[in-house]
C-alpha cells in the first residue's frame, strides 16, 4: 500500500516538490507536476542522468521511507483493511474509512514531511545542500525523517493492549522470515547506497564496499551485546545489527574510506542496541541497584514508556543520526572525488572542522520537523470522523489481521485458536468458518472410523 500511494503521489507532485530544477531552499515548486518536462534533460542529481530516470529511482526512496514509518502502527493501529469481513453496508463504509485513512496519511505525510527534507537535503537549492551538509544515500530524508515519524505515531497511538505485562510477548513470530527479509534489504542496500553515485564508477564501488563491511561488523556487534544478556548467540540480534550497520553507513557510504565502515558498523549497532528493548523470552523486569544498569541498558524506550515494536526509532532515527555525525567524521575529499566530477571539503580527515556543526544542524532540523510535523498530522486527522487512529480493544484482541483485514499469514495457528478456545462464531467470521470446516472433517473422519470398525 505504501509504495502504491507514494508512487501515485511522487508522479502527481512529489517529484516536483522535491526535484524541481526551479526549486527554493526549502521546497519545489509544481513546475513538473504530473511528471511535466521530465523526460531526457539532465537531472538535478546528475547532468549525467536524464530526468525521467532520476525520478523513478528517487521515488523508491521516498516508497521505503513511508513503509518505515507506518510499521509504528503494529498490532493496534488501523492501516491497511483490504478486506471486509462482514457483508453489510456499515461494514463496508468502515473499511473504506480505514482504507482512505491510511491512504490519506501516506501521501500528505510524504508531500508535507519528507518532500521538503529530501529538497533541502539534496536538491542543489536545498538549504543544507548548500551549506554544505552530506547525506549520500539517506541518512535524514529516509531514515531520520522514518524513525522520527514512526516514534511520533506510537506516541500518539499509545501502548499495545498488554504492554509491559506477561500479557504481551515480545518475541518475532517468524525467525526465518526475519532472516529472509534480512537478506532481501542487505542486497537491496547496494541499490541504494552504491545507486545513489548514479553511475558505473570506482565510487559507486566504493560504496558498496563500505555498505557490506558496515553490515557485516554491525551484526557481529549487536549479536555480541545480546550475548552478554542470555549467553545466547541471537539470530535475530544479528539480523538487527546488520540493518543497523546498514543504515548507519548510508549517509557516508559515497564519503569515507573503507576502513571507516568497521567503526560505522560499532558504534551504529551499539547505539541502535542500547535504544532498543532486548529480544527476551519473558518481558524485561527492572532493577534498582545501580550494578545492574550496563546490563539492562538496553532498555531505554522501555524506561521511557515508548512501545515502538518493530524498533523503528532505534534503528533507523538512531542509527541515521549516529551516521550522519560519523560523516562528519571520516568524510575524505579523495574518496567523493572517485567518480572524477564531485569535489567536497571532506571532514576531519581533512581538517575541516565545521562539518560537525554541518551535520547536527541538518540531523537536528529533520529530526524535529519529522517528529512534531507527524504529530500535527495525526493529532488533525485523528480528530475527523471516520480517521480514528486506534483500533479498538476488541480488535486488538481479536487481532488486527481478523478484525482489520479478514486474512491470516497462518490459517492453522487460527485454527487452533478456535478450536481449543472456543472463540464465539460472532467474533470471527472467517476463523470460525474455517474451523467448522475443520470441525467437518473430524467429525467425517471419526465417522469413517467407526464404520470401520463396525464392519470388522
Amino acid at each position: 500500500m505504501a509504495t502504491a500511494v507514494v508512487s501515485f503521489q511522487w508522479f502527481f507532485w512529489g517529484y516536483s516538490l522535491a526535484f524541481s530544477h526551479t526549486a527554493g531552499s526549502y521546497i519545489g515548486d509544481l513546475e513538473n507536476i504530473g511528471f511535466r518536462n521530465v523526460l531526457g534533460a539532465p537531472s538535478v542529481g546528475s547532468t549525467k542522468i536524464p530526468d525521467l530516470m532520476f525520478a523513478v529511482y528517487q521515488g523508491m526512496f521516498a516508497c521505503i521511507t513511508v513503509a518505515l514509518a507506518v510499521g509504528a502502527v503494529a498490532e493496534r493501529g488501523r492501516m491497511l483493511p483490504t478486506v471486509v469481513r462482514i457483508p453489510t453496508s456499515e461494514s463496508h463504509l468502515s473499511s473504506s474509512k480505514n482504507l482512505m485513512k491510511s491512504q490519506v496519511f501516506m501521501f500528505v505525510w510524504t508531500t508535507i514531511i519528507y518532500d521538503p527534507i529530501a529538497c533541502w537535503t539534496w536538491n542543489e537549492s536545498g538549504w543544507s545542500f548548500k551549506m554544505g551538509g552530506l547525506d549520500f544515500a539517506g541518512g535524514t530524508p529516509v531514515h531520520i525523517a522514518s524513525g522520527c515519524a514512526a516514534l511520533a505515531y506510537s506516541i500518539m497511538l499509545g501502548k499495545r493492549r498488554g504492554h509491559g505485562t506477561h500479557e504481551l510477548n515480545y518475541r518475532p513470530h517468524n525467525v526465518t522470515h526475519i532472516v529472509i527479509g534480512t537478506v532481501f534489504l542487505w542486497v537491496g542496500w547496494f541499490g541504494f547506497n552504491a545507486g545513489s553515485a548514479l553511475a558505473a564508477n570506482l565510487r559507486a564501488v566504493m560504496a558498496a564496499v563500505v555498505t557490506n563491511l558496515a553490515a557485516c561488523v554491525g551484526g557481529i556487534t549487536w549479536c555480541v551485546l545480546d550475548y552478554r544478556l542470555e549467553r545466547k548467540w541471537s539470530t535475530v540480534g544479528f539480523c538487527s545489527g546488520v540493518i543497523a550497520g546498514l543504515v548507519a553507513i548510508t549517509p557516508g557510504s559515497g564519503f569515507v574510506p573503507a576502513w571507516a565502515a568497521v567503526i560505522y558498523g560499532v558504534v551504529g549497532a551499539a547505539g541502535a542496541n542500547v535504544s532498543t528493548l532486548p529480544r527476551l523470552q519473558n518481558p524485561p523486569t527492572f532493577r534498582t541497584t545501580t550494578d545492574s544498569f550496563p546490563q539492562y541498558a538496553t532498555k531505554l524506550k522501555f524506561v521511557l514508556g515508548i512501545d515502538d515494536a518493530l524498533d523503528i526509532f532505534a534503528e533507523h532515527a538512531v542509527g541515521g543520526f549516529i551516521g550522519n555525525i560519523l560523516t562528519a567524521f571520516f568524510a575524505a575529499d579523495y574518496i567523493a572525488h572517485l567518480d572524477g566530477f564531485s569535489d567536497i571539503d571532506g571532514g576531519w580527515l581533512n581538517k575541516n572542522w565545521v562539518q560537525l556543526g554541518y551535520q547536527i544542524a541538518d540531523s537536528v532540523s529533520g529530526a524535529a520537523y519529522s517528529f512534531f510535523g507527524t504529530c500535527i498530522i495525526l493529532f488533525v486527522m485523528n480528530l475527523i470522523p471516520g480517521l480514528s487512529l486506534r483500533a479498538s480493544e476488541e480488535a486488538e484482541i481479536l487481532g488486527i489481521d481478523d478484525a482489520e483485514i479478514g486474512e491470516f499469514a497462518y490459517d492453522y495457528v487460527e485454527l487452533t485458536r478456535e478450536v481449543l478456545n472456543d472463540v464465539d462464531d460472532a467474533a470471527s467470521k472467517y476463523s470460525a468458518a474455517h474451523a467448522h470446516d475443520h470441525e467437518k472433517t473430524l467429525n467425517h473422519s471419526s465417522d469413517n472410523n467407526r464404520d470401520s470398525i463396525t464392519h470388522v
